[in-house]
């Protein structure tokens, strides 16, 4: 089989990235993306994104909006992340991230996405990346980075054998989301509505229900920060490391044992729940219950307040959370019948998205098996 070497820009109409100029920020419109959107499956995650005007993003040169077909790539800190835009979808990005719109006519996009993908493309990326604490691939570089492409026609059998897993991929984060908006609704069915089971015999007093307890987050869990800096994790390390990105990445050594909330103190302010050991950025917020009951009170708690914190008391978007801030969080603490089933369901949809995201995993695994021996020949096609 023969491969030719070229040059990304050989195969691009165009390599460009976000606007560099910081975009006027709106309460809604189009959706702005950065690093921290992009998740370990290589997807955008919209979950709380700032917004910019419809005038802004008409505005804006074509190459830097993303069309089907085009690939995202991370070019500064977390760098060396490709997203396959897959679908027609307004939103803008910041500088930090490119755009590379490949000629149809000389590549076949999923298959540059594939190869982006591989640790080759990366190492060849770590190479020439610039900087130490925030390492940055300048558009130079990544126009003139080389790779190695087959025939079109073996390109298409490449994309043809891999995108299954993708697939797969995707069907299940899709059932993770529809479990999660599910034990979201629960939560604001009983807890936010007040409509749990019983509550047409049960008398409210000053918006508490009887025999119910409103406490503050600080009366369940006392507020810790994580203790690292972004630049501790590791390829290869056994623990994760919660940043304020949307996905973790690894750690060689773990600060916490225990069941926890994770909350990004900036960002888009996501919200984890984690049991076990673990790592976390110091910009991380970390929520422990006293009473290992209250974990799932706690963190739908979190979740259901992040809206409000996130427009700040002056109703201006912050760019951090506070001590302060959380401290006014207020949890429901409800009769122990009503915490019991409320448990017994929220654990219910938390153990099928683990079973998911394991299986996401192991999915990913095969993928990145295959992927290096596609990308080099070693398996024809």
């Amino acid at each position: 089989m023969s491969w030719t070497k070229i040059m990304l820009e050989d195969v691009c109409i165009s390599i460009a990235d976000g606007d560099h100029q910081p975009p006027p920020k709106s309460d809604s419109g189009i959706s702005f993306v950065t690093i921290s959107n992009i998740t370990n499956t290589n997807k955008l995650d919209f979950t709380g994104t700032m917004f910019v005007s419809q005038e802004y993003y008409d505005n804006l040169n074509d190459k830097r909006r993303a069309h089907t077909g085009d690939i995202l790539y991370s070019v500064v800190g977390s760098f060396g992340i490709p997203v396959f835009i897959d679908k027609e979808q307004k939103f803008v990005f910041q500088r930090h991230i490119a755009i590379l719109r490949p000629d149809p006519k000389k590549i076949v996009s999923r298959f540059l996405y594939y190869m982006m993908l591989s640790r080759d493309f990366y190492m060849k990326a770590d190479t020439v990346a610039l900087g130490a604490a925030q390492r940055t691939i300048s558009l130079t570089a990544l126009r003139k980075m080389e790779i190695e492409v087959p025939s079109y026609d073996v390109q298409e059998k490449v994309v043809k054998i891999l995108k299954p897993f993708d697939d797969l991929i995707e069907n299940n984060q899709k059932q993770i989301k529809l479990l999660e908006e599910a034990a979201q609704c629960l939560y604001k069915e009983w807890f936010v509505d007040l409509h749990f089971p019983g509550y047409e015999n049960t008398k409210v007093v000053d918006g508490v229900p009887e025999g119910w307890k409103k406490v503050g987050l600080v009366d369940i869990a006392p507020i810790l920060t994580g203790k690292k800096d972004a630049n501790y994790g590791t390829n290869d390390g056994e623990y994760l490391f919660f940043t304020c990105a949307q996905e973790p990445i690894k750690a060689p050594s773990y600060s916490f044992d225990c069941d926890a909330v994770i909350l990004a103190g900036n960002g888009d302010f996501n919200v984890k729940l984690y049991r076990g050991k673990f790592e976390a950025y110091q910009r991380t917020y970390i929520f422990s219950p006293i009473n290992k009951s209250n974990l799932f009170l706690l963190y739908y708690a979190v979740r259901a307040n992040m809206k409000s914190l996130f427009q700040g008391a002056s109703g201006s978007t912050i760019k951090f959370l506070t001590k302060r801030m959380l401290e006014e969080i207020q949890v429901y603490i409800p009769t122990k019948n009503i915490k019991l089933y409320f448990n017994i369901y929220s654990e219910s949809y938390h153990k099928k998205i683990e079973i998911l995201n394991a299986q996401i995993q192991l999915i990913k695994e095969a993928r990145n098996r295959l992927l290096p021996k596609l990308m080099d020949g070693r398996i024809e096609v």
